[in-house]
């Protein structure tokens, strides 16, 4: 059989957004209604993508880390779920400066993320629109998700097999380009040589 491919992902957001349920919820197809939520936990899950077996290892973070530590969590990621609460709108708007700060670690390289509304069964308490949603992930330029780890509606499943497609599709670019590069060095060093030798 041959070796699974690997994929690191990450998931952030304010204390109390779900993150923990979104990806328990993935993992399992349930909703824990209690859990610690300054525990921060690594799961490793095997899925098949596109006729591909896929681990990943995913990171759920407490959403209290000090700043060494969320930039520690954000260097080791790849993929990023970045997760507000429908019913929050603090919660949302940490999402543009959390992006902010991504960027920063991870240049020159583009982020890879995907922005989630959670708790949309919570639709009568709800304080970010749909379209808000959907405007800042334009902004962000990613892909964006209202779901609900509560009662499942909403794809989540789809969440994380996308940011894997997505992680996977940036390294065979910058794979490609980094072959590119060195293919390029070695022609200019043989011209060099070349020069030097007719000259």
């Amino acid at each position: 059989m041959a070796k699974s491919a690997e994929v690191k992902l990450a998931v952030f957001g304010r204390a109390g957004v779900g993150k923990s349920a979104l990806v328990v919820r993935f993992l399992t197809k349930r909703f824990i209604w209690e859990y610690d939520p300054t525990l921060e936990s690594t799961y490793r899950h095997q899925a098949t993508i596109d006729d591909e077996v896929v681990t990943m290892e995913i990171l759920d973070t407490a959403g209290q880390e000090d700043t060494i530590q969320r930039e520690g969590h954000m260097r080791w990621g790849e993929g990023f779920v970045l997760v507000y609460d429908i019913t929050d709108r603090g919660s949302f708007e940490e999402m543009l400066p959390l992006k902010n700060i991504l960027d920063e670690i991870k240049k020159p390289k583009n982020v890879t993320l995907i922005l989630v509304g959670n708790k949309a069964d919570l639709d009568h308490s709800r304080q970010v629109s749909t379209e808000e949603g959907e405007k800042l992930a334009t902004e962000l330029a990613c892909a964006f998700y209202e779901c609900s780890a509560c009662t499942g509606e909403g794809n989540i499943t789809e969440i994380f097999h996308e940011l894997c497609r997505e992680v996977r599709r940036r390294r065979m670019v910058q794979g490609k380009t980094r072959r590119r590069s060195s293919t390029t060095h070695v022609k200019q060093a043989i011209n060099k040589m070349l020069t030097k030798i007719s000259s």
